[in-house]
């Protein structure tokens, strides 16, 4: 298990998470989201295979509508 900082809060998570898995568990649906590990922005294509590291900083943002 390791440790990552998702919006400012740890959270533990598998040691082999990676950041489409960590969306998964954080019952976040794909559409809408930007994420960003250590300040930079991880390409929706990449979160399969995007492996967290033990302190991770993880910013996910989501799209909100309005104006």
């Amino acid at each position: 298990m390791i440790t990552v900082i998702v919006n400012d809060a740890p959270r533990v998570v598998g040691q082999a998470s990676t950041v489409g898995g960590l969306l998964e568990e954080l019952s976040l649906p794909p559409k809408g989201i930007a994420v960003a590990v250590n300040g930079e922005v991880v390409r929706r294509v990449d979160w399969a295979r995007f492996r967290l590291a033990e302190g991770d900083v993880v910013d996910v943002l989501t799209a909100a509508q309005g104006g």
